[in-house]
């Protein structure tokens, strides 16, 4: 079966995408605390990488890494709410989806923490 909105094209599928990025947005918000968080962090960082004394670089390498941080818990959250749509019952590979989501989440949060403190470490 086919959805009825793939037959929009140009500019009102441009739109509909728009409105439809901007709702993820807000739901990933507002329903997540985690997704929170991240943007609270990002935030602080993303300005404080544009402040400090580094290359174009690495003031990019620096906001990547954060912003990148956002778009995984964004696909861990959408990985986590397909779960729950399908069954609240425990089951092993629920499970494991979940954790894998958290997992690529700290690796993240690791990327992060390396990028930072090897550009910033003198």
């Amino acid at each position: 079966m086919t959805s009825p909105f793939k037959g929009k094209t140009g500019i009102r599928r441009i739109l509909n995408a728009a409105s439809y990025s901007l709702d993820g947005l807000k739901a990933a918000y507002t329903g997540e605390a985690a997704f929170r968080q991240l943007t609270w962090m990002a935030l602080v960082l993303v300005p404080l990488a544009f402040w400090l004394e580094v290359t174009r670089l690495e003031k990019a390498l620096l906001i990547a890494v954060v912003l990148f941080s956002l778009v995984i818990e964004l696909f861990n959250s959408a990985v986590e709410a397909a779960i729950d749509r399908i069954s609240l019952e425990r089951h092993e590979l629920s499970k494991r989806a979940k954790d894998m989501g958290s997992a690529a989440q700290m690796i993240g949060l690791c990327i992060i923490a390396l990028t930072w403190g090897l550009i910033l470490t003198p």
